[in-house]
């Protein structure tokens, strides 16, 4: 058995507070005995690569002569708004491939020039990522 008197000559004797070097804070204090990570950020890389992506199949010719008739069909009805479901592929920011996306809306422009289609909603299509263009106008 321990004996409990180890610490009867100090025990009672008051917090020795330095005249010299400030209080350490609390929260800096606590700092001291956190854990450290040494592979910090390791688990969200690991995540990432195995996070799956697809690879971009561009369209046929049949497909994208397809394509470029349903957008002139929607240029030539544009003031009406006219609605329809564009599938897409949305390459992707941090690796290789991207994802294919549908969004269904109402155009409301189509820029020649930056080769985009705005839809009422805010959406921005690349018309260069266009797969298929789906609607009751067809």
């Amino acid at each position: 058995m321990k004996d409990s008197h180890l610490y009867d000559d100090i025990i009672c004797l008051p917090h020795h507070v330095s005249a010299v070097r400030p209080q350490m804070p609390l929260a800096d204090r606590a700092a001291q005995f956190s854990p450290f990570a040494a592979l910090t950020g390791h688990s969200e890389a690991i995540a990432e690569t195995a996070r799956l992506t697809e690879e971009w199949a561009e369209p046929g010719e049949d497909e994208k002569r397809v394509l470029d008739e349903r957008l002139q069909s929607i240029r030539d009805r544009l003031a009406d708004r006219p609605e329809a479901t564009f599938t897409y592929f949305r390459p992707d920011e941090k690796k290789r491939g991207g994802a294919y996306r549908s969004v269904t809306g109402s155009v409301v422009k189509i820029d020649e020039y930056e080769r985009r289609i705005l839809l009422e909603d805010g959406s921005v299509l690349e018309m260069d990522y266009l797969c298929a263009i789906e609607g009751a106008l067809f």
